[in-house]
């Protein structure tokens, strides 16, 4: 498309968009208020949710919470009469574990722990081998592990601490022959007792059986700590029963559905979306998600009763509006991907999702530069050209830094594939995902309510509904004339 062209579309969008829209969305948008998203994210985001972690009672609690305000303001249900759209999860339990050492038995959780990403065994060992990952005698493959046990230290890294990075290493040993693995974890208390959750049921296991234990369940191995060498490659007598038992439960989460219908072109949809689970609790400690995305959650509901009300005096939109609050999303994008594969409206129909994850607070580069009126805007340039225009011209009111760096290929976070807009996106549903940053206190427990800055939440909401509202009320469909690029 010429320069010229889009300086002409920007110029006639924005105009039209001034004259034909935004006196009546003003009205309404007023209705988003920072007192009122202050009062449902204290709620979401509360103690009481423990953390909303998907296919738990906290995610229940919180998607009775929005059912309730869709319920409130209006909103048709939208799953065949129900505001829920389930689907299943299945999740391993560690029934029992135990590690013997010279019939001296361990206690699990203190001295070791079993990850749920092993398979049931009794394995019985009279011998085990220490392996440095980074020694040239283990790479070189100079050390035999057939069929042995075999024990190894994390590195210092926080990212080899991860189950996904054990795991891979877990698999590199097991394919030099080993039979099962013990791993030195520093950080043992630091690790959460939770099995493996998946959205489909779990095949047969893939690797040999692994377990953490503490530096000193290491030093007990090795003759009761009086073997300091730690020599790689060197072999340890010892008698040893690794036990381990599991089951699998079939749980379920759910997506909450819940539309208002259009006027004129009431069999055209365009999609809000935001998720409402975040990853729960470690025993006592909550991780609250204030911000992710408990900021995504109540915007949604704030711009449902925006709507609502402008339906109520007469002005509804011309497009029916689906209000999509998803789980599973910080497992793997879950409920929108069960969505969109098993969508409740057309796909072809849906003219755009509006996806909102995190926009409560200021990330990192924006704490430095004390600039906050911004807002990153993601993927709207992906799979159609009516977007940027679009975007720029809602901004009139709210005059927001419409921040682009993550629309960067080459950004190392890629976070345009990394929330529920993206499965939307790669059925050619034309997105943008608002989205104010990372921040320190991400997926940790700080992540609180009394971080948010709710009169900059107000505007960024404000922009995503004057965005809506163009998308909702103007002529024809976006276009979708762009194919889709990671």
């Amino acid at each position: 498309m010429s320069i010229l062209r889009i300086l002409v579309l920007v110029f006639l969008t924005t105009s039209s968009f001034a004259q034909t829209n935004l006196k009546k969305a003003v009205v309404h948008a007023n209705l988003i208020s920072a007192e009122d998203l202050k009062k449902h994210l204290t709620i979401i985001a509360g103690p009481e949710m423990e953390g909303r972690e998907t296919a738990t009672e906290g995610q229940r609690k919180a998607a009775a919470y929005i059912e309730d305000v869709m319920k409130q303001n209006g909103l048709l249900p939208a799953n065949n009469g129900s505001y829920q759209m389930y689907f299943p999860v299945y999740r391993d339990s560690v029934v029992s574990a135990s590690i013997t050492i010279n019939n001296q038995p361990l206690i699990w959780k203190t001295d070791f722990n079993a990850p749920a990403a092993n398979f049931n065994a009794e394995q019985t060992f009279g011998e085990l081998v220490l392996v440095n990952l980074d020694d040239s005698a283990w790479k070189q493959n100079k050390i035999d592990v057939t069929g042995k046990l075999v024990m190894f230290g994390l590195k210092s890294s926080r990212a080899d601490h991860n189950d996904r990075a054990i795991t891979a290493t877990v698999g590199t040993i097991m394919k030099k022959g080993a039979a099962a693995a013990l791993v030195i974890d520093s950080s043992f208390e630091a690790i959460p007792d939770k099995g493996n959750m998946a959205h489909i049921k779990m095949p047969a296991r893939q690797y040999i059986n692994y377990y953490r234990i503490t530096p000193k369940t290491a030093n007990l191995l090795m003759a009761n700590g009086n073997d300091t060498s730690r020599k790689p490659g060197k072999t340890y007598q010892v008698d040893i029963t690794l036990n381990y038992r599991e089951q699998q439960l079939q749980l379920q989460s759910s997506n909450v559905v819940g539309y208002l219908e259009g006027t004129t072109k009431k069999d055209e949809f365009l999609v809000i979306s935001a998720h409402h689970d975040h990853i729960g609790r470690n025993d006592s400690l909550i991780f609250y998600g204030a911000d992710d995305d408990g900021s995504g959650t109540v915007s949604l509901l704030e711009l449902m009763e925006a709507f609502s009300k402008a339906k109520a005096a007469g002005q509804g939109p011309y497009r029916s509006v689906l209000f999509l609050s998803v789980s599973g999303e910080e497992k793997g994008l879950w409920g929108s991907e069960y969505y969109t594969k098993n969508p409740i409206f057309p796909l072809d129909k849906t003219t755009a999702n509006l996806n909102i994850d995190m926009i409560g607070r200021l990330d990192s580069a924006h704490i430095k530069s004390k600039k906050p009126d911004y807002i990153y805007v993601v993927g709207d340039h992906k799979l159609s050209s009516d977007l940027p225009v679009i975007v720029k011209a809602a901004n009139v009111k709210t005059m927001l830094e419409l921040n682009a760096k993550y629309n960067d290929a080459k950004d190392p976070e890629r976070i345009y594939s990394r929330s529920d807009h993206y499965n939307f996106a790669k059925r050619g549903v034309p997105v943008i995902f608002f989205f104010s940053g990372l921040h320190p206190d991400y997926h940790k427990a700080t992540d609180t309510v009394d971080k948010i800055n709710f009169e900059l939440m107000e505007k960024r909401a404000k922009l995503v509904f004057y965005t809506a509202w163009e998308m909702a009320n103007r002529k024809e469909m976006l276009v979708r004339d762009k194919k889709l690029k990671d």
